[in-house]
């Protein structure tokens, strides 16, 4: 019997099940999951990413806060999701780099357990002392620090964190010796550096901008390449002396490996479009976070695979757990 152009296409469809199964995604509500707790800056971020998402896809987002252990807890649930593209999950530097050398069995391997679909933008800190402090710039806080090897402090939100990283790659750069102060929260690291409990901090810029401008902090310098439009006026640490200074918490989302390749090409796209959306790049950038511009599925693994090799070494040098 001859074939019909009808039976071709089936034919066509039953080797490409896949292509029709991605056409017809989303067919029902998408799972965010937010490895932070509520109200913290990603998860600000990735709300406003979900609230976007579902105008562009025509589904919820069903947000579900998953906080505990730097992002541990909620990202080792994200790996064990089904890969059928209603599983999406905001990821960070932290949980896609950090967290391998701050835990010594974190649960999940970022680039085997996920495919990365892009990275959005980051959240620099900002470094910050007590007004009282005579000091006036990088240089003088490092030639305090010098003056009293071990002496002075630094506060962080807590072990494994940018703040305390921010502290170490100090460290690390100029040679001195600093001693940690965790607390609970970077609201009361902030506070310890106001009332001197602590010499600095690195904290994130619109934590510590109304008390910058309140006179009650001194702002010497923020951490990424690039000056921050918060404050223009300020160097970034490298321009203040500091050579191979950079840190800037990027954000960005997974899905769990195995997801089908036109599902992760979509939400590349809508992603990277909301990116560049004038009013979503202003309201994130009075949270502090700064958009990059648009990349990959492709660069987006590669951002997390120079990380890992470039943050790695220098957790291990620093002898840091969070265990």
């Amino acid at each position: 019997m001859k074939p019909t152009r009808r039976h071709v296409l089936a034919g066509a469809a039953l080797l490409l099940p896949g292509t029709a199964h991605a056409a017809e995604w989303p067919e029902r509500p998408i799972r965010m999951i937010i490895p932070f707790a509520p109200g913290a800056g990603a998860d600000i971020v990735g709300r406003t990413f979900a609230e976007e998402l579902a105008k562009a896809l025509g589904q919820p987002m069903v947000v579900d806060n998953k906080g505990g252990a730097g992002g541990l807890l909620g990202t080792a649930e994200g790996a064990r999701a089904a890969p059928d593209g209603y599983t999406l999950m905001l990821t960070s530097q932290g949980t896609m780099a950090w967290n391998l050398g701050m835990y010594k069995a974190p649960g999940y391997d970022p680039l085997k357990d996920f495919v990365p679909v892009t990275v959005t933008g980051a959240l620099p800190n900002t470094l910050v002392i007590s007004a009282t402090n005579p000091a006036n710039s990088v240089a003088d806080l490092i030639a305090q620090a010098k003056a009293k090897p071990g002496e002075l402090t630094y506060g962080s939100s807590g072990v494994g964190s940018s703040l305390h990283l921010s502290g170490v790659i100090f460290e690390q750069r100029t040679g001195i010796r600093l001693q940690h102060v965790p607390y609970r929260g970077a609201p009361a690291a902030v506070l310890a550096v106001i009332n001197g409990e602590v010499t600095m901090g690195f904290c994130n810029t619109p934590t510590v901008l109304p008390q910058i401008k309140a006179g009650k902090l001194k702002a010497l310098a923020v951490t990424s390449r690039e000056r921050s439009p918060l404050m223009p006026e300020l160097p970034t640490m490298m321009q203040a002396g500091v050579a191979d200074f950079d840190v800037a918490v990027w954000l960005g989302f997974a899905v769990p490996a195995n997801t089908p390749a036109a599902i992760v090409t979509r939400l590349n796209t809508e992603i990277n479009r909301i990116s560049q959306n004038p009013q979503v790049r202003e309201k994130l950038l009075i949270q502090g976070f700064e958009m990059m511009p648009p990349i990959s599925a492709a660069a987006a693994r590669k951002t997390i695979e120079d990380d890992q090799a470039y943050w790695l070494p220098i957790i291990k040098q620093s002898g840091a757990t969070a265990e």
